[in-house]
């Protein structure tokens, strides 16, 4: 966590990138697993042929109950409450993303400046596993458009092959 100066810096410079709309490709260094070690993905990202269609806006991730879950990338908490009955923290980060986790317990609140790896919370029983806990890791956008989180974490360079 970063208090003062440093965390008003963090708050306005996403706030107004957010505001501004333009999200350019995060360089992979900038972001990290939410969970520690390197969770198994449980269920992809499935992205809705329409934003009112049902997909899975998200990724799981497979983890323990009360395992630390852990900011991806350096932000600030921009929710931090109970959404149907499940814990749910998302964090604003200044490129313009937005990363969302559930079922969390124990969360920081509205307004904690997180750098990338600070705990954020713990995990919490449920959620979109049934009796397997794991974490739903989700990426935003602009205002509701949802991309595979994975994007953030994944070597995304681009390897050309010889011919033949």
């Amino acid at each position: 966590m970063t208090t003062g100066w440093q965390g008003v810096a963090a708050l306005l410079s996403a706030v107004f990138t957010a505001l501004s709309g333009s999200v350019s490709p995060a360089p992979v260094d900038d972001y990290g697993w939410p969970l520690d070690p390197q969770p198994a993905v449980v269920h992809p990202f499935d992205a809705p042929p329409e934003p009112w269609a049902a997909g899975h806006r998200g990724v799981d991730l497979e983890g323990s109950e009360g395992q630390p879950v852990l900011a991806a990338g350096a932000g600030v908490v921009s929710f931090s409450g109970v959404i149907a009955g499940r814990g749910v923290v998302a964090i604003q980060h200044a490129d313009g993303r937005r990363t969302t986790y559930e079922p969390v317990d124990d969360r920081d609140p509205e307004g904690t400046v997180e750098a990338r790896g600070d705990r954020i919370g713990s995990l919490a029983a449920g959620g979109h596993c049934g009796s397997t806990p794991c974490l739903h890791w989700g990426l935003l956008v602009g205002k509701d458009a949802y991309r595979d989180p994975l994007t953030l974490v994944q070597d995304r360079r681009v390897r050309l092959l010889p011919l033949g």
